[in-house]
């Protein structure tokens, strides 16, 4: 019997390994994800969300970067549980709408992002984050308001974003490639 579930086990993770390459959304639902509308993922594996998927909530129109992570536990309790067998830390992960998560950003217990977020590359989410906010860092710190950032981007715009891929490359080599 314990072979027959390992069995079981194994045949699921390999199942949902191909599923995610084949529709990310999809499968990220069917293990619990709660996923609002037009979201993406680029790259990753089922493994992002952690053991605790049906945990996490995803608002609408969230870019999920590669390398991403939900940690929804603190597997640090394995190593008191000699003195409290019943030591647990599980929390939710909810993020609000319109949010772009970095590559490689982990997203930590109990952590509530707000909307309009900008998350930049390899940050460690920690804390609550509030709306209208670029946060960046170890742990994720406050760079600038979205406006800000809008602001900023205005004035250094390519003028391209607009560009279909082959479109976009093309203009791109045009501006630095000589």
């Amino acid at each position: 019997m314990k072979y027959r579930f390992r069995i079981v086990q194994i045949f699921r993770k390999i199942f949902l390994f191909i599923y995610f390459k084949i529709n990310p959304i999809g499968c990220s639902r069917l293990m619990g994800v709660r996923i609002g509308q037009n979201c993406k993922i680029y790259g990753n594996s089922p493994n992002m969300w952690g053991t605790e998927p049906f945990l996490i909530t995803i608002g609408d129109n969230v870019f999920i970067t590669d390398g991403c992570k939900f940690i929804n536990h603190d597997g640090g309790t394995l190593v008191l549980r000699k003195k409290d067998q019943t030591l647990e830390y599980t929390a939710p992960i909810n993020v609000g709408n319109n949010v772009y998560l970095g590559m490689e950003t982990m997203i930590m217990p109990n952590v509530n992002i707000g909307n309009n977020v900008i998350i930049g590359a390899r940050s460690i989410v920690t804390k609550n984050i509030e709306d209208n906010l670029v946060v960046a860092g170890i742990p994720a710190k406050k760079i600038k308001s979205i406006d800000q950032y809008y602001g900023d981007l205005q004035n250094k715009s390519l003028g391209i974003g607009h560009l279909g891929r082959g479109e976009k490359e093309t203009e791109l080599k045009k501006l630095f490639i000589k």
